[in-house]
């Protein structure tokens, strides 16, 4: 499936992109342009770089720490008037009810990251629409509310699985942020266009914010790239980001990233072991300095889903 990417200006060098002056980094003013803010509600036992470490069917004997940590999230939401898009996962909706509820009653969209965190990749497509039909059923059940939006484990759907989205489609999703326009080893498909886009008709895909340097997509939209680098770059390259598209962006985090005092799990790479465990103690003094700096709200109507996937057919 091919798809026409969005040309935009030309950057400065990646050079300048990591690392911002001085004056870029004292003056960087609270931007008008709303953004999404998005979170992935999973426990830090169902990462998926921790997965080989971790057995599935350990899952129900593991102390779960999900529950506070995104109450956390929602006060620090609340005291800076942000609201987010909850991409819940059926196995923690099903155990949490009541936090499903509360995210919704606080004025938060509530939305699909699938059940039981399986990597698209791993699935067949009758697997696939069972994981997501099941997930959708039940965060609507729990809450009430219809659920429109889905992103994949791992930002799984790439160039080798493209009728992953036909599959959402027929699920009843209205959209979904599942690409990562960028080359990672677990995942991206950087080739794929920047900006919201219909991936099938009925269907917006709506990938993670990236700026251009050179010929490179650079990640600015969270996650380890949050954890690992200083503050300073990512509210310079969000700014820089909203000058050059004059768009909004979308930023993506998870609530085991503010929780320091997770379990360590044994055996770990040290890859895997850095990117999961970097920083966790400094995430929420800057996520509480994103949330001063930016304008933030929920995918849907950031985006305008209700509008959108007809705009983009016409």
């Amino acid at each position: 499936m091919q798809h026409q990417a969005v040309p935009g200006p030309q950057p400065p060098s990646r050079e300048r992109y990591w690392a911002p002056s001085a004056n870029a980094r004292r003056a960087t003013p609270r931007s008008a342009v709303t953004n999404a803010l998005t979170v992935d509600v999973e426990d830090y036992f169902q990462v998926s770089a921790l997965a080989p470490h971790i057995d599935r069917a350990t899952w129900n004997r593991r102390e779960c720490r999900v529950e506070r940590n995104v109450e956390r999230l929602l006060g620090l939401f609340a005291a800076r008037g942000a609201r987010a898009t909850f991409f819940a996962l059926g196995w923690i909706a099903e155990r949490y009810p009541h936090l499903m509820r509360r995210i919704v009653a606080e004025g938060h969209e509530l939305a699909s990251h699938g059940y039981g965190h399986q990597r698209c990749t791993e699935l067949g497509r009758t697997e696939l629409l069972d994981d997501v039909r099941r997930a959708k059923e039940v965060l609507e059940d729990g809450t009430g509310q219809p659920v429109q939006g889905y992103r994949a484990p791992s930002f799984s759907i790439g160039g080798g699985n493209p009728w992953a989205f036909d599959v959402l489609l027929e699920a009843g999703y209205r959209y979904t942020s599942s690409v990562y326009p960028v080359r990672h080893d677990h995942y991206g498909m950087p080739d794929a266009p920047r900006f919201p886009y219909a991936s099938v008709a009925g269907l917006t895909e709506i990938p993670i914010s990236t700026v251009r340097a050179g010929n490179r997509n650079i990640p600015i939209g969270g996650g380890g790239y949050f954890r690992l680098l200083p503050y300073a770059a990512s509210r310079w390259a969000i700014a820089r980001f909203h000058r050059e598209e004059q768009r909004p962006a979308i930023f993506y985090m998870h609530p085991w990233e503010i929780d320091p005092g997770q379990p360590r799990v044994a055996g770990v790479d040290a890859k895997s072991r850095f990117r999961h465990y970097v920083s966790l103690h400094r995430t929420e003094g800057r996520l509480e300095r994103l949330l001063q700096d930016f304008r933030w709200d929920r995918v849907d109507r950031v985006f305008d889903v209700e509008a959108r996937p007809a705009a983009l057919a016409a």
